[in-house]
């Protein structure tokens, strides 16, 4: 009976259908993972994977030093902020204290997020970095070509990212001239492209022959995101960076909804320092977030498929060298190159009473961060633990 079965079947039909439903299969699993691969159009970050673990001895072995650091810049618990050591991503030392609001009496947390200033500017370069990186925009594509009404014709991504655009800061020619900028309406950064393109502001300098640092670079680059996005910057910033990084406690600041429920900021005797008309400008600051945030940021921003490999080495390559010296300003991040070929790359932060400073020290695999909302400069002497770490020649008497 079986080998009756078998004569009536047609044996090469049964192998061509066979063939041709585990060809569909294929091409179902196939095409499901473009879909995936497809869904990310805007260059989402990736978290950082698994690191190598540090021991418990080295961990003792430097957590005195930060320890004694930590009791002699800021004596008596005195920094109001929050304060992060990480190796490899693990937390070696961290320290909470001070006021978050002190006329609600709510002590600043792990969770508390606080006004990170000019660090806003390392997310927002990240963001434009992504986009390159996707081959949405280029790095040295001209910016008249993505915002229609930007003026200087010269003017590239590449030299708003780098500080070398020659534009003058929006903070100086909106503050006295009525007939530019009238200081009892809020400005945006809408406002500011409009002020570029009708309003006749010179430039500091041409475009691309120096280095200047300016946030007007920063509000410009805030656009171009959301132009390339088709998403606010608020939205951008969130799907591309924080919520794949699982930054819950991180958001971009949004003055018409958010000035009650933030973590204000106070001047160094205590005095809380209200709100002005530039609070709405958002890509140079504006972004609030802890310290535990900010380190998934910096592992991830150090992981190995961050960006191509050729896109990265500009990232860290200094683009002011215009004037010899060891300070210097990539693609959205400052560093200090010495002569022995040791680099320091950091970015710091003031606006109000908020103060900031983020150091990754990407050759030992470290991190160190400082976000104060009461005005101090002891935020930036966090660069003092850099030699705990690496050959690091500072010169403290010449700091900043």
């Amino acid at each position: 009976m079986k080998m009756s079965f078998l004569k009536k079947t047609n044996i090469p039909q049964i192998l061509f259908s066979i063939l041709v439903l585990s060809s569909c299969g294929k091409d179902k699993n196939s095409s499901q993972d473009e879909a995936v691969k497809e869904k990310d159009t805007l260059g989402k970050m990736v978290p950082m994977g698994p690191e190598k673990k540090i021991t418990a001895s080295y961990a003792n072995s430097v957590k005195g030093r930060i320890n004694h650091f930590y009791n002699k810049n800021w004596p008596n618990n005195s920094m109001n902020g929050s304060f992060l050591v990480a190796k490899n991503g693990q937390i070696i030392f961290e320290r909470y204290n001070g006021f978050a609001n002190k006329n609600k009496d709510t002590k600043i947390t792990a969770d508390t997020p606080v006004q990170i200033a000019s660090v806003s500017k390392v997310l927002t370069a990240t963001a434009v970095l992504k986009l390159i990186n996707l081959g949405k925009l280029g790095l040295d594509q001209k910016v008249n070509t993505i915002l229609k009404t930007f003026p200087y014709e010269e003017c590239t991504v590449r030299m708003l990212l780098c500080h070398r655009s020659g534009m003058r800061n929006y903070a100086y020619f909106t503050d006295r001239d009525k007939s530019v900028w009238d200081r009892h309406n809020q400005l945006t950064n809408k406002d500011i492209l409009d002020i570029l393109a009708t309003k006749n502001v010179g430039l500091e300098s041409r475009v691309g022959t120096r280095f200047a640092y300016c946030n007007t670079n920063y509000a410009m680059l805030a656009l171009i995101i959301e132009k390339i996005t088709s998403l606010t910057y608020k939205e951008a910033m969130s799907q591309m960076i924080f919520k794949p990084l699982g930054m819950t406690h991180t958001y971009v600041f949004d003055d018409d909804k958010e000035r009650k429920n933030i973590v204000p900021s106070y001047k160094g005797n205590g005095v809380e320092i209200g709100f002005d008309y530039l609070d709405n400008v958002y890509g140079d600051k504006n972004i609030f977030s802890t310290v535990r945030d900010l380190l998934k940021f910096d592992r991830a921003r150090n992981a190995p498929d961050f960006l191509k490999p050729a896109l990265l080495k500009e990232v860290y390559t200094g683009q002011s060298n215009e004037r010899k010296g060891t300070k210097n300003y990539g693609l959205g991040i400052r560093m200090i190159n010495w002569e022995t070929g040791q680099n320091f790359y950091f970015h710091n932060g003031w606006w109000h009473g908020n103060t900031s400073s983020y150091i990754t020290l990407q050759k030992e695999q470290v991190t160190i961060i400082a976000l104060s909302n009461k005005m101090t400069r002891n935020t930036y002497a966090v660069r003092k633990l850099a030699p705990v770490f690496g050959d690091y020649p500072f010169q403290f008497k010449d700091e900043e």
